[in-house]
This record gives C-alpha cells, sequence and structure tokens, in this order.
C-alpha cells in the first residue's frame, strides 16, 4: 500500500503524467482492483492514444474480465499506435496476445 500513496501523492502534483498512472494501475491490479485500473488505463490511452504499454495491459485486464471482444479491440488499437510509433517489440506483444486470443 505504501507503494500506491506515493504513487498517488506523485498524481496530485502531476496528474496527467501517463507513467504514474500506468503504474498505479499495475497497482490495484495487484490488489484485485480491476475497475480502478481499467478506469486509469482508459484515461492514459485516451489523453495520450502512443502510450503503447497500456495497451497490453488493459487487453489482459478485458480479458480476464471477460471482455474479449472489447480486449481484441484494444489491441487492434494498440498494434496501430506501436506501428506509428516504431515500437517493434510493442507491436509483437501485442500482436501475439491479439492472434492468441482470436484463435480461442
Amino acid at each position: 500500500m505504501e507503494r500506491m500513496e506515493k504513487l498517488k501523492e506523485f498524481l496530485r502534483k502531476d496528474p496527467r503524467d501517463p507513467f504514474l498512472k500506468h503504474a498505479l494501475a499495475l497497482e490495484y491490479i495487484k490488489i484485485g482492483e480491476d475497475g480502478m485500473a481499467r478506469t486509469l488505463f482508459e484515461e492514459i490511452l485516451e489523453e495520450d492514444p502512443a502510450y503503447t504499454g497500456s495497451y497490453y495491459h488493459l487487453g489482459k485486464l478485458l480479458e480476464r474480465t471477460g471482455e474479449t471482444v472489447l480486449a481484441l479491440q484494444w489491441y487492434e488499437k494498440g498494434m496501430a499506435a506501436a506501428k506509428a510509433a516504431g515500437e517493434r517489440r510493442a507491436y509483437n506483444e501485442l500482436q501475439t496476445a491479439y492472434e492468441d486470443l482470436a484463435d480461442e
């Protein structure tokens, strides 16, 4: 919890920082607060669609909650963003997640 409190404190000072929001979302996932994590990931991607790391984690969260179609859509958006940014590794991770889910 101490880590979460520090992240929240930093976010109060810089509420639009995608790195801090992403880190806090991951902390929420650890404690089973998927709703809070989802909200943060969606905020990040709305404010900064080029923040490619959040697409993967949002997609995985949606998979866990049974929202397969939505997860696939986020993976597709993430692949497009990663391709546009030239982030090959992120693209490959998103593509693998997409294909694994689509093949189920």
